[in-house]
């Protein structure tokens, strides 16, 4: 399974009290949870151990949901090595607009990228408290969910056998494509989804960032963002149709488009360098009502998918595994099932709030885009909404932050 947790699959089937599926942050994040509670459990990812390590994602993470991670013993690493950000700044018709969100709040982001927490994650849940995990399964099945006694088997990626695992709980936690989401019954479950209608070019570039902080730029010619990642590599965003080849996009036309995007009077120049990334990100959202089925819970992505608008993903799939996991252990410690009951309806209502917030954004970024006169015109009064109503501002501050979510 791992170095520290040996391979000892054999032909009869397993048991253990949670079987959790797939091993992205929500997922190691539940199985440390139980694990710091004496709980054993295994994780099941389909991906090599290597992959999920470096496979590069998210990068900006609330201040509560860092705070959560430190409270279960998840964060020494991240609060040592990640950046906090206070302030973001629009660019708009060549101006600078710098939003200080700290100063309304008193509260921050921290920039660490999402594959550097899932390192951190499986080596305390893998090396340190000895959770097992298996990497490289091929074929999981979910079998039994309404009864007392649900499994999980999967094709062993050594022997090529099937293996059965038996639970008392499945974490479905393996993403927006993954198997447990369609495990679900298609009429016990309701997915509302929404399409924004655009897409974003995602780029990483071997290239310092050029702010101090997150940038915004709302132009005629679309969106752009820009975030640092680390002093050495920056995330930039660029609008593009829905489906887009990234081909299209060769080196100059990426850096032409960034530096139109974002000129603005008294702004840096762009710092170039060579585009490690490009991947075309068609913006669409889903919440899937309810999130848990028998003994089935789901959490992070294969629950709810939110755009990277307004970086809601990684912290939404904490919010999850805060929640299932310390569901799992009063439940599995102590015979309480009040967490496991009410935690659909926590997690849909927190998602809600999510994605409610990323569309009213959506339409202050791509507005000005759109080429309709009334949505373009109406970007622009919830931009000046925001300097000029500290009430407005406040509002806008705590939905950006979260800070109304508790870890």
């Amino acid at each position: 399974m791992t170095a520290a947790t040996p391979d000892t699959d054999s032909g009869a089937s397993q048991r253990f009290p949670v079987v959790v599926v797939g091993a992205g942050p929500a997922g190691l994040t539940v199985g440390n949870i139980l694990r710091a509670a004496g709980i054993d459990c295994l994780v099941l990812e389909t991906e090599t151990r290597a992959f999920i390590e470096r496979r590069p994602r998210a990068g900006v993470i609330e201040e509560w949901a860092v705070r959560g991670l430190e409270r279960r013993g998840l964060a020494r690493v991240l609060l040592e090595r990640a950046q906090r950000h206070t302030a973001f700044e629009f660019r708009f018709a060549g101006e600078r607009h710098r939003f200080e969100y700290t100063a309304l709040t008193g509260s921050h982001h921290y920039i660490y990228p999402q594959q550097f927490l899932v390192t951190d994650l499986v080596r305390e849940y893998a090396d340190v408290r000895g959770g097992r995990i298996r990497f490289g399964v091929r074929g999981v099945r979910l079998h039994g969910l309404e009864s007392d006694r649900p499994s999980v088997s999967y094709v062993c990626p050594d022997s090529g056998e099937r293996r059965v695992v038996e639970a008392a709980f499945v974490a479905g936690c393996d993403g927006a494509r993954g198997v447990t989401r369609a495990a679900l019954p298609s009429g016990r479950v309701r997915t509302a989804r929404h399409d924004y209608g655009v897409g974003w070019l995602a780029l990483l570039a071997e290239a310092p960032p050029s702010s101090d902080c997150v940038v915004f730029g709302m132009h005629p010619s679309g969106f752009a963002g820009h975030m640092a990642r680390s002093p050495e590599v920056t995330r930039y965003y660029l609008q593009c149709p829905p489906g887009d080849d990234p081909e299209n996009w060769s080196h100059d036309r990426v850096w032409s488009q960034l530096r139109r995007r974002l000129a603005a009077s008294g702004a840096r120049p762009l710092e170039e360098g060579r585009l490690i990334e490009k991947r075309v990100l068609d913006m669409h959202g889903y919440v899937v009502e309810p999130m848990a089925f028998g003994r089935l819970f789901l959490a992070g992505d294969a629950a709810h998918l939110t755009a990277p608008i307004a970086a809601k993903g990684l912290n939404l799939a904490l919010h999850d595994a805060f929640l299932l996991g310390d569901a799992l252990v009063a439940h599995l410690t102590g015979g309480d099932d009040t967490g496991l009951s009410g935690y659909s309806a926590a997690c849909v209502a927190q998602a809600w709030d999510y994605q409610e917030f990323s569309q009213w954004l959506a339409e202050l970024y791509h507005g000005t885009a759109s080429g309709d006169p009334y949505r373009a015109g109406a970007a622009v009064a919830r931009m000046r909404r925001l300097f000029t109503s500290p009430v407005a501002a406040t509002a806008f501050a705590e939905q950006y932050l979260g800070t109304r979510t508790s870890g």
